[in-house]
């Protein structure tokens, strides 16, 4: 396994690292001896560079920038630059979530929300993705949702910007077939992150049910990042089989699936059985 081998000296930046998914992620790289950059629009992660440095061998670097900025996504290019460094590992993670009737959410937030589930990750992936291809080395992890391949009623526009990826990162993956270049879609179901709360959506089925734990599913993308694979189906087995019956199942029928999870007031139906749907 690539993963084996010795990788000191190695550099990887990850964003959106200051809880959930990230973070662990951003141990994950550390754990296994690469050095960090990582990113969050919050505080945190400053205190989560200091832990990572406390527990592991690694150079470990921190900025506080927020992503729904275009001009941030700059900075972080350059930030790498300054470093003199090539990075070897993007894990572009960073993502919001906006719940509720299409017809009764806030715009303002749907539009942030564009900005940097879509928009920063293209110009991050645009910025980074050139030197890799340039030397023909390097690998990109881009945390999606098993939303992409099922419509998402209650996250419309959510599940729009990662169905968005889900196309793009295809399409520039085969633009990219004779490169040695790299680009996994990590697919998680419900993960017990801060995402459903921050996203309003802790009203809902899906908001109230079991949840599968971020370490697992970083460990997961990582892995499959390592190993080059396209996606990866995060989570629990079930919540994998889920994600495999969504890849068969008729986009009506999924709809339904998502509208009964993510509907508001459906967590009084929540009968505690430890159901999962969208990350």
């Amino acid at each position: 396994m690539s993963e084996e081998k010795n990788r000191k000296g190695t550099f990887a930046l990850v964003t959106g690292a200051s809880s959930g998914i990230g973070y662990e992620l951003a141990k994950k790289f550390a754990e296994n001896g690469h050095d960090i950059l990582i990113v969050a629009e919050d505080q945190r992660i400053y205190s989560v560079a200091s832990e990572i440095q406390s527990q592991y061998n690694v150079q470990v670097e921190a900025l506080q920038l927020d992503l729904i900025r275009p001009e941030s996504s700059k900075q972080l290019y350059n930030r790498v630059q300054e470093t003199g460094r090539q990075l070897d590992y993007l894990a572009l993670n960073a993502g919001v979530g906006v719940g509720g009737p299409f017809l009764e959410t806030d715009f303002e937030r749907e539009v942030a929300m564009i900005h940097l589930n879509v928009v920063a990750n293209v110009l991050l992936t645009k910025l980074f993705l050139k030197d890799m291809v340039d030397r023909d080395s390097g690998a990109i992890l881009f945390t999606s949702s098993v939303v992409s391949i099922m419509p998402a009623p209650f996250q419309a526009v959510y599940g729009g910007t990662k169905a968005f990826l889900r196309s793009f990162i295809s399409a520039i993956r085969s633009e990219l077939k004779d490169s040695n270049v790299t680009l996994t879609a990590l697919m998680p179901n419900a993960t017990e992150t801060e995402f459903f709360e921050r996203a309003d959506l802790m009203d809902t089925e899906v908001g109230q049910a079991q949840k599968d734990d971020p370490a697992v599913v970083a460990k997961q993308g990582y892995e499959g990042l390592m190993s080059g694979d396209k996606n990866v189906m995060g989570g629990s087995l079930k919540s994998r089989m889920q994600g495999q019956m969504a890849r068969i199942l008729p986009k009506d029928v999924t709809a339904d699936m998502g509208r009964k999870m993510a509907e508001p007031g459906s967590a009084q139906k929540h009968d505690h059985d430890p159901k999962h749907a969208h990350h």
